[in-house]
């Protein structure tokens, strides 16, 4: 039996926690996925960084309030990458 092999943008468990987040709602702010991750502000920056360069989601950026808003979503492009990981780590664990 061939392992179908891990999608290395998501192979990361902050990507994949963030992606985890994404892919049901609509949208959600750079806030909400600090304080749901656990991760810090740099690393969280980061991670959003590589998933936008990838395409798997969109950054927009605007005000909230006076203050500065980072809102991510996940795009078609991450929606089914994210679907053929969890399609691929299923695989592994036999379901």
């Amino acid at each position: 039996m061939a392992f179908a092999p891990l999608d290395p943008i998501l192979h990361n468990q902050l990507r994949l926690a963030v992606m985890s987040l994404l892919v049901p709602l609509e949208s959600a702010d750079f806030n909400f996925l600090l304080e749901k991750t656990g991760a810090t502000r740099g690393n969280l920056s980061v991670q959003i960084s590589k998933l936008k360069e990838a395409g798997y989601i969109e950054v927009t950026k605007s005000f909230k309030e006076n203050y500065p808003n980072t809102a991510c979503r996940a795009s078609a492009l991450g929606i089914a990458a994210f679907e053929a990981y969890v399609a691929a780590i299923k695989g592994y664990l036999g379901g």
